[in-house]
């Protein structure tokens, strides 16, 4: 089958390599449509590092072509969608419900190789059957909307409540989307101009400045939880420095670089850190694909462009600039 490794930093290679066969438990998916996710892009310009050339992707759509032994209840041609991050059910983190923070977890498309190829193996029960009314291009944005969904729900802040997202990268735009489809009040935080009125057309407030004009605003629209969607230890700082008395503040962005805080605001005015890390197993895809499948919500709202895998280098570059939503390569 053709891939495409991520030799090193900037670089992909295109390779013919044997076509992978599904073990005991796991589907093989034919791919179709893969999202490039701003993990992707970290990888690519070698701020996350791999050990070893890696076909990376995660955010894959397909059909399922072979069943592996003892696959029951799937069908050869079944259209379905990769939940990448597959705990190990045994850790006492797994058994307690928290399968995301599992250390043992297999992650697709960092840990093995992943999804920017024409085939791919995984669990059965991470396949997930994508519903006939669902669109190709909703289904392509199932994994990205789930993260969204999992971070929103982490929240306390219920619909009509006022919450603020600083960062519109696909994450914030679809956090940003949902929200506003359940008739929460959004402010967003965003210096791309273009991204920012993509938000502001769904309904959003812009809300830009330094941490005083922030603190000022979200505490005029008594903003109750702040989204940090853009994974930069600048944008967590300024998070920390601006978030109103008793709010919380719910991490979603993905910075690997120490950021700062006053302890004494955070104890002294009852601010509350959460971190939101992917989903939850099997809930987040499920509500995730029946928002979708109700009309709820539209995530391909925020695909920008389209680009086939031989290209992928050019991709990766393009979304490496910043002023992509959300590219999807085609298989």
């Amino acid at each position: 089958m053709k891939a495409a490794f991520l030799e090193e930093p900037r670089k992909i290679v295109h390779r013919a390599i044997d076509t992978p066969e599904p073990n005991a438990g796991e589907v093989r998916i034919k791919l179709t449509n893969v999202g490039i996710c701003g993990s992707d892009v970290h990888l690519f310009l070698g701020h996350r590092k791999l050990t070893k050339s890696t076909v990376i992707g995660h955010e894959g759509l397909g059909v399922i072509d072979k069943l592996g032994e003892g696959v029951v209840g799937r069908e050869i041609g079944e259209r379905v969608v990769v939940e990448p991050n597959i705990p190990c059910h045994r850790c006492d983190f797994c058994q307690s419900g928290r399968g995301y923070i599992c250390s043992n977890k297999r992650v697709v498309g960092l840990l093995e190789n992943g999804c920017f190829a024409e085939y791919v193996c995984i669990p059965s029960e991470f396949a997930w059957a994508v519903p006939d009314d669902i669109s190709d291009l909703d289904a392509v944005c199932i994994e990205p909307m789930a993260v969204g969904v999992h971070a929103l729900f982490t929240a306390s802040a219920k619909p009509g409540d006022a919450i603020a997202i600083i960062g519109l990268g696909a994450i914030g735009l679809l956090l940003c989307h949902l929200a506003i489809r359940l008739g929460y009040r959004v402010l967003v935080t965003e210096i791309n101009p273009q991204k920012l009125q993509k938000a502001t057309q769904e309904g959003a407030i812009p809300a830009n400045g330094d941490a005083e004009i922030l603190l000022s605003m979200w505490t005029d629209n008594e903003v109750v939880a702040v989204f940090e969607c853009a994974g930069s230890a600048a944008t967590a700082t300024l998070v920390a420095a601006a978030a109103p008395r008793g709010s919380e503040v719910i991490l979603v962005g993905l910075s690997e670089r120490p950021a700062e805080f006053t302890p004494l605001r955070i104890a002294r005015e009852g601010i509350t850190f959460i971190p939101s890390i992917i989903y939850h197993h099997p809930t987040d895809f499920k509500r995730t694909i029946r928002l979708i499948q109700r009309k709820v919500v539209t995530p391909s709202n925020i695909i920008s462009s389209f680009v086939p895998l031989d290209e992928l280098q050019t991709a990766l570059e393009k979304a490496a600039s910043g002023d992509e939503s959300k590219i999807v390569v085609t298989v």
